[in-house]
């Protein structure tokens, strides 16, 4: 008998048992297993969502990622669900943490529609940016400087900075998905002459319906699930109805691609996105400061979620000590930052930490080893990449308006009463979608944070940081005035 038990912990089973603490952190394979499972079906929209994001915004050239001037949606799928396995996967192993990454909502959306789109910018010039954030990040990490940086933003202007970028998403996914448009004689109204018209507005509004039904029902993968029947809904329709793509004459056909059944469903995966970028072209384009300012921009999406996010994940599995730090801290903070880089040279933009892995953690996740099932899952999703091709954007943005609603709840943590902090808390949140630069909101946040605390006599309170950062902005926004008045 003795034999036998040493034999089972010698054994294969016993040996990944020990590598990932599992019965050590209470847990056992079958709960590891089942976390794992249920971390990938509660993020696996990002697989979906990404292409639909970035895969859809023409560059400052005028092309698109991966696919110059067609589409190729099918080759940021892959690439997104080959990023996030691998990453996945190196976070178990290396932090034996069950926190899961992927590209990150948000940071895609400032990368798409505030870097990519400036002009001259080249998709491989923008995942350049990308790649300099994570190494500039993962610097931080190594040398203890990240934990000042974190410090010098006030945290109610993180939440602001949050909470800004989740109106943003919001806006981008009624706008694509056509329930919001340009309006005559205003910027925007409700669909078509401010009424809803056409079957792919309906598909949009019975998406949401579904998903908020779910979320409510607390039926977990409520946003893959609503993107998948939405789908299904939307190919019926098109099958029957035949709507076609939406233009001037047809005002109320589907706004992407027309969803159809793919040809096939498996096929091998096409990895052209990767390696694309250019790690210093965006200097000689848009200069150094401009640069600068949207690294630092990235940062501040992705720099500061990442440390909440373990944290609760950390509390979730009860695996935080008592000073409230997770396991292996510094392991975790630097897989996350090469996460970073490593989205850019993918070329599917940032990947982070994801939340949704406490999904996986409700079903009994405690060590690394449920981050290998999930990553694992995500990598046989590269051959799964075409059903992309069939989703249109009336299916996927209902998650997006999902994901600003997210966002949004953390709004009630910002002190209203307190003006000098309100009003760039205020200014952060609306200047984003206003002006549809992430950047922008960021900017007018810090810089009016700075006045107006400066105004009241706090200026003790103002971290240095805070002073070079907002006076780069001021560079930033004044930048155009500048080069008219040198002649340059």
């Amino acid at each position: 008998m003795a034999t036998v038990q040493q034999s089972a912990k010698t054994g294969i089973r016993g040996k990944i048992d020990n590598f990932f603490q599992i019965t050590e952190r209470g847990s056992n394979f079958s709960r590891e297993i089942r976390g794992g499972l249920v971390t990938f079906f509660a993020m696996s929209y990002i697989v979906v969502l990404n292409p639909l994001i970035i895969g859809t915004v023409q560059d400052g050239s005028g092309s698109f990622l991966g696919g110059g001037d067609e589409q190729n949606l099918a080759a940021v799928a892959a690439g997104t669900a080959l990023a996030a396995g691998v990453l996945t996967i190196l976070m178990g192993v290396v932090a034996n943490y069950p926190l899961a990454l992927a590209a990150g909502l948000g940071l895609n959306a400032v990368v798409a529609f505030s870097i990519a789109v400036l002009p001259d910018m080249t998709w491989a010039d923008a995942m350049g940016i990308v790649v300099l954030e994570g190494i500039i990040i993962l610097i931080l990490v190594m040398t203890g400087f990240r934990a000042a940086v974190f410090r010098a933003v006030p945290g109610q202007l993180k939440t602001a900075i949050s909470v800004g970028i989740g109106l943003f998403i919001a806006l981008v996914g009624f706008v694509n998905s056509g329930f919001v448009r340009p309006g005559a004689g205003t910027p925007l109204e409700l669909g078509v002459g401010g009424f809803l018209a056409g079957w792919p507005t309906l598909v949009f509004v019975a998406g949401l319906a579904l998903i908020l039904i779910l979320m409510v029902r607390k039926v977990r993968g409520a946003i893959l699930i609503g993107i998948v029947v939405s789908t299904v809904l939307a190919v019926i329709v098109e099958s029957i109805a035949k709507i076609g793509q939406q233009s001037e004459e047809n005002l109320t056909g589907w706004g992407m691609n027309v969803p159809a059944l793919p040809d096939t469903v498996v096929q091998t995966p096409d990895f052209s996105t990767l390696g694309q970028f250019s790690l210093f072209g965006s200097i000689e384009k848009l200069g150094i400061v401009t640069v600068i300012l949207l690294v630092f921009t990235l940062m501040l999406a992705d720099f500061f979620d990442t440390m909440g996010t373990m944290v609760a994940i950390g509390a979730e599995a009860k695996l935080l000590d008592k000073n409230g730090n997770p396991p292996r801290t510094k392991q975790i903070l630097v897989v996350d930052s090469i996460s970073a880089a490593v989205g850019g040279m993918a070329g599917v933009s940032s990947n982070t930490s994801y939340i949704e892995s406490a999904s996986g953690v409700g079903e009994g996740a405690r060590t690394g080893f449920a981050n290998v099932i999930t990553g694992v899952l995500f990598l046989l999703a590269t051959f799964l990449a075409p059903l992309v091709a069939m989703v249109p954007y009336e299916a996927a943005t209902p998650a997006l308006v999902i994901v600003g609603f997210l966002m949004m709840s953390q709004v009630s943590d910002i002190d209203w009463k307190d003006m000098s902090i309100a009003i760039p808390a205020f200014l952060t949140m609306v200047v984003m979608p206003f002006t549809y630069s992430i950047s922008a909101g960021i900017g007018m946040g810090f810089l009016s944070y700075v006045v107006l605390r400066t105004a009241r006599g706090k200026v003790k309170e103002i971290h240095p940081l805070m002073w070079i950062i907002s006076a780069l902005f001021v560079v930033y926004f004044a930048m155009d005035p500048m080069r008219d008045l040198l002649g340059v």
